[in-house]
């Protein structure tokens, strides 16, 4: 046999010895062909010889969302139309000027139901009940909503000049810059009259209210910052809020829970092609320990389930409430070359004890389980989600009634003597009370009351005995 067809049968086998043994390379990508050249063959026969004519762009993506319909509910396509908009919800914020517009039903003007804190449009000195009536010296009489929007929108670092009619019926014309929009996830117990957060719900003993509505890229930092001038302010325990969170990011759950813990495992992420990463808490920026207590419902999912699921595994909190969602999986964004995302779950976490949070198909224990279990019914729920809605809008300026004899200069409907410190139509009934709050509040009322009888009780055995003279 010669050389060169020695070489070439060797070549031949080795290429064949090669396939057997990777079967995750050539083997798999003659599967991979196969089935792209089957997808293609259907979608050129649709679209040449369907009935009535077709959108191939629909077509693409109806082939990528059904495949992707096998996996779970979290494992989706987002199109190029869509990523903005969709890395804009994962980081919790938007670009613009920070109002939250609606439009009367009757009157069809344009009322601002409340500036964004620290936006914008609050620098500016847009309030509350404010009407809109021009932007940039455009009139929006008789415009709708959306067409509003429009106007106000436009590139970031741009100018936008929006004329408003206070409550008490002056007109003016406020100059803000448009820029990207952090949506606040810190929230406090109510807001006071200058519209910041009083973050006491109870004041003897001295108990604050945090509330997380999303883990977003400076939720850590937020609550940080809150709960050292909560501590400064005399705070003797902590009910932090996690009830109708969804989540957000991991890395953020990761750092909350590490405010409260010393040392200890916080959560381990393990997936099928994911070497097991084990998260563990750090002593170093470490808040003061303090009686703890953490709210979840069946609306808290994801990030929010970590924290409470891990504070509760290292007997740092109370967790009081319902069982939450069950949502323990990670998904990993990918940028695909043609344009678009690929949002896919990779992993799955787990809580330091070694439960799975995610609730799988028939499972029938998931989530986190509540220490105090403290149900509300669905109509109690919507009207705690309405009050928390309610809760975190600016107040309306309160106004000083005018003398008899004096002219209103706002519109009949809205006389400038009417406080209007509520919208009529979303103002929550008041047959419920927030009994999952007041079980948490109570719970930590009586651990302050054990904490300080046990310090007096310490500091009393520490104290140097004096034996009296002789």
């Amino acid at each position: 046999m010669s050389r060169e067809k020695f070489a070439w049968v060797t070549s031949v086998v080795l290429v064949a010895l090669l396939a057997l043994q990777l079967p995750g390379t050539l083997a798999h990508r003659d599967d991979d062909y196969a089935f792209v050249g089957q997808l293609l063959t259907i979608h050129r026969q649709v679209a040449d010889s369907y009935v009535e004519p077709v959108d191939e762009d629909k077509l693409r993506a109806g082939a990528i969302n059904g495949m992707l319909s096998q996996l779970d509910p979290y494992t989706v396509y987002v199109p190029p139309s869509d990523e903005e908009k969709f890395d804009r919800l994962l980081e919790g914020s938007y670009k613009g000027v920070g109002i939250q517009l609606d439009q009367d039903k009757d009157t069809k003007e344009i009322e601002v139901i409340t500036p964004i804190e620290d936006s914008p449009a609050q620098k500016a000195g847009v309030l509350a009940g404010d009407v809109l009536l021009a932007v940039n010296g455009e009139s929006v009489r008789g415009i709708t909503l959306d067409e509003v929007m429009t106007k106000i929108k436009g590139p970031l670092g741009s100018d936008v000049r929006l004329k408003v009619r206070h409550l008490t019926g002056e007109e003016v014309e406020l100059s803000m810059t448009r820029q990207e929009i952090v949506v606040p996830t810190v929230k406090g117990f109510a807001r006071r009259p200058d519209n910041t957060w009083d973050y006491f719900a109870h004041n003897d003993p001295k108990i604050a209210y945090v509330r997380i509505t999303q883990f977003t890229p400076d939720t850590a930092v937020k609550v940080k910052g809150v709960l050292e001038q909560c501590l400064k302010d005399g705070m003797k325990g902590l009910v932090m809020d996690l009830r109708f969170n969804p989540g957000g990011r991991l890395d953020q759950a990761k750092e909350v829970v590490d405010l409260f813990l010393e040392e200890g495992t916080i959560v381990v992420t393990r997936g099928r092609n994911r070497p097991e990463e084990v998260a563990k808490a750090t002593k170093e920026g470490t808040l003061p320990d303090f009686p703890m207590a953490v709210l979840v419902n069946e609306h808290s999912a994801s990030a929010s389930e970590i924290v409470a699921g891990s504070l509760m595994d290292n007997r740092r909190a109370q967790v009081v409430g319902t069982r939450s969602y069950g949502k323990g999986s990670v998904q990993e964004v990918t940028h695909l070359e043609r344009g678009g995302e690929l949002k896919m779950t990779v992993a799955y976490y787990y809580l330091p004890s070694g439960r799975l949070v995610h609730q799988k198909k028939g499972a029938t224990d998931w989530g986190v389980n509540p220490n105090i279990v403290v149900p509300m019914d669905e109509d109690a729920q919507k009207w705690l989600a309405q009050s928390m809605e309610q809760s975190d809008l600016f107040r309306r300026p309160v106004l000083t009634p005018r003398p008899a004899t004096a002219p209103a200069t706002a519109p009949a409907s809205k006389p400038a003597t009417q406080p209007a410190t509520t919208r009529s139509s979303t103002k929550p009934a008041t047959q419920y009370t927030d009994v999952q709050l007041e079980a948490a509040v109570t719970t930590m009322i009586g651990q302050i009351v054990l904490k300080d009888q046990r310090d007096v009780a310490a500091h009393a055995q520490a104290a140097p005995v004096t034996k009296p003279a002789q």
